[in-house]
C-alpha cells in the first residue's frame, strides 16, 4: 500500500505539470457547472508516461478574472481504485498572480522504476485563496511498461 501511495503521488506530481500529448477525454466533474476556470487542453510528455523517465504534464486554462492565489487538489486512481490525494499550492505550479486570460498549470516529475503500469485516473479541482472552486476535471492517463533500465531499453 505504501509503495501504491508513492507511486500516486508521483502520478498526482507529474499530473498537475502538463505540457503534453493530449490527455484522452478531459471531462468537467459536473457537466452541468460553469466553472471560472475553463480548461482547454491537457498534455502529457511522454504518452504513455514511461516508469524511471522524466514525464511532463500540462493543462492550458483560461480565467475571466485573476487569481492572486489557491490550490489545487489532485486524487489519483488506479484501475478505478483510489490510491492517493494530494494538494499544492498554485503558485508553485503557475506564475501568480495569475492573469485574466490563459495560463498553463505545469509539473515534471520521475516515477521510479517499480511504478504499476496501467490505467490511472487523475481528478483536479483548483480552487481559490477563499476555497470557492474554480474547475474541476477528469480525465485518464497510461503508464508504459518501458523502464529506465538501460539493458533493457538497449537491447
Amino acid at each position: 500500500m505504501a509503495q501504491f501511495k508513492l507511486i500516486a503521488s508521483l502520478l498526482l506530481s507529474l499530473c498537475l505539470v502538463l505540457p503534453l500529448t493530449q490527455a484522452k477525454d478531459v471531462n468537467y466533474c459536473d457537466k452541468k457547472a460553469d466553472y471560472d476556470v475553463k480548461v482547454k487542453a491537457v498534455e502529457i510528455i511522454p504518452y504513455p508516461v514511461a516508469r524511471g523517465k522524466p514525464a511532463s504534464f500540462s493543462i492550458s486554462a483560461t480565467t475571466g478574472e485573476s487569481i492572486s492565489g489557491g490550490k489545487l487538489v489532485i486524487e489519483v486512481s488506479y484501475f478505478g481504485w483510489h490510491i492517493h490525494s494530494e494538494t499544492h499550492d498554485l503558485c508553485s505550479e503557475t506564475s501568480c498572480p495569475v492573469s485574466t486570460g490563459d495560463f498553463v498549470i505545469a509539473h515534471s516529475q520521475e516515477l521510479p522504476g517499480f511504478t504499476p503500469p496501467g490505467s490511472y485516473s487523475l481528478k483536479m479541482r483548483l480552487y481559490d485563496g477563499n476555497k470557492h472552486e474554480l474547475t474541476c476535471i477528469a480525465f485518464d492517463f497510461d503508464i508504459g511498461f518501458a523502464s529506465s533500465d538501460s539493458s533493457v531499453a538497449d537491447s
